[in-house]
């Protein structure tokens, strides 16, 4: 047998067993006799098989031998476990910025990590169709480009759109170019968006990744290193809902026991839960005020009441009547 033909039988028998075993999954020296000579030409022994099985441990794949009434090899365990692979397919298949047909690849590509007869399990579990899906695939390109630009400490620059009731794509402010320095992105609300510095503002914003058409990476150097010095870009999430701008207010909450835990996850484990009688609780926040942040208070309902500061509590009874008034 020529040399490169031994080499390629290392990786084709490599293939095999990560491909066609798990724990559930066996296969025998002979079995792999079989396939190599059937499938790829390369006819070989057991004991050749032996060295080679050797071989690959040494390399580090985790192969365990069972004996037996069915004896066999199989790969015990890989760089993903099937609990993680199933994880980040319900992640894929969740995500609306992800088009229906990149959610199938980037699915086929994740299945290749594990054995076929696993992928065939994922595969079971994949349900795509006519769930909320994005249909482009422009924020891919834009996620790489934003990328690059913050590695190359640069300014970026983009036109920006929105939907119209006509369910059309337009361009804001007529098309012109919006100019920005990215500092860093996050997903947010089933969203992916851009959080920079808008130095003609003087403030930090965020966009929808989904939404920028024509993004470029620019020649003049990022902006905003000292707002972005002390930036806290969980902190900004939770006080931010929706990722809808408004202005920042330090807001004290009274809550019935019950919603401990929708407190705790809306503004982390970090905030004081303080007993005011046996049924309710203060606590405190800080959140961006803003009609969101008013739609999610009215929607957890009477068992949350703003109790501070007074400003605030007005602007949401303001809000609430402006709301009833359509009814």
């Amino acid at each position: 047998m020529a040399v490169m033909d031994q080499k390629l039988r290392t990786l084709y028998l490599l293939d095999i067993m990560l491909q066609r075993t798990d724990e559930e999954h066996l296969l025998n020296a002979s079995d792999l006799c079989r396939i190599l000579d059937q499938e790829y030409g390369i006819s070989t022994d057991r004991r050749t098989i032996y060295t080679e099985i050797e071989i690959l441990m040494k390399y580090g794949l985790d192969i365990v031998q069972r004996k037996g009434k069915n004896p066999g090899y199989f790969v015990a365990s890989r760089e993903y476990e099937l609990p993680e692979l199933r994880l980040l397919v319900d992640a894929v298949q969740s995500s609306k910025f992800i088009t229906e047909q990149k959610s199938r690849e980037l699915i086929l590509k994740l299945e290749k990590h594990c054995s076929k007869s696993q992928a065939y399990a994922l595969q079971q579990e994949v349900f795509i169709v006519n769930r909320p899906k994005a249909e482009n695939e422009t924020i891919y390109y834009n996620v790489d480009t934003i990328h690059n630009a913050i590695v190359a400490n640069r300014e970026i620059s983009f036109k920006y759109a929105e939907w119209t009731v006509k369910k059309e794509f337009r361009l804001k402010k007529d098309g012109a170019l919006y100019k920005v320095s990215p500092w860093a992105l996050t997903w947010d609300d089933e969203n992916y968006y851009l959080v920079a510095y808008d130095a003609e503002a003087g403030k930090i914003k965020h966009y929808r990744v989904d939404k920028m058409q024509n993004t470029d990476v620019l020649e003049s150097v990022r902006q905003g290193a000292e707002a972005f010095k002390d930036f806290d870009l969980p902190a900004f999430s939770k006080k931010t809902f929706g990722m809808y701008g408004g202005r920042d207010e330090e807001v004290v909450f009274v809550c019935e026991n019950h919603l401990a835990g929708v407190m705790l996850d809306r503004f982390g484990h970090d905030i004081w839960l303080v007993p005011v009688d046996e049924e309710h609780f203060r606590t405190r926040a800080l959140v961006s005020v803003s009609p969101q942040f008013f739609g999610w208070v009215t929607g957890i309902g009477k068992g949350l009441r703003i109790e501070g500061p007074d400003s605030v509590r007005e602007e949401y009874l303001t809000h609430v009547k402006a709301v009833l008034e359509n009814y």
